[in-house]
């Protein structure tokens, strides 16, 4: 076989090779759908329940400086043991 023989069957089998990977992806996302509409039918979402109280976010002042010390003593522990590492 020639050179040009041998670069034409390689175009032939990459073409033939493409398409069937295009062909095997185009069944392949069909059958996702379809399978993602038959779990939805019969496996329906749950209804959402009511969310539970929301937790405020502001800690109070109180405690806020109820906390304080506690955290300047943990960043100087941590600010020591940083020195002696």
């Amino acid at each position: 076989m020639t050179n040009a023989e041998l670069f034409g069957e390689g175009i032939n089998l990459m073409i033939a090779g493409m398409g069937f990977v295009m062909f095997f992806l185009i069944i392949l996302i069909y059958a996702i759908s379809v399978i993602s509409r038959l779990i939805n039918k019969y496996f329906p979402d749950p209804t959402q329940t009511p969310p539970a109280q929301p937790i405020p976010a502001v800690i109070p002042p109180t405690d806020l400086e109820r906390l304080r010390p506690v955290i300047v003593a943990a960043i100087a522990h941590h600010r020591r043991q940083q020195r002696s590492n």
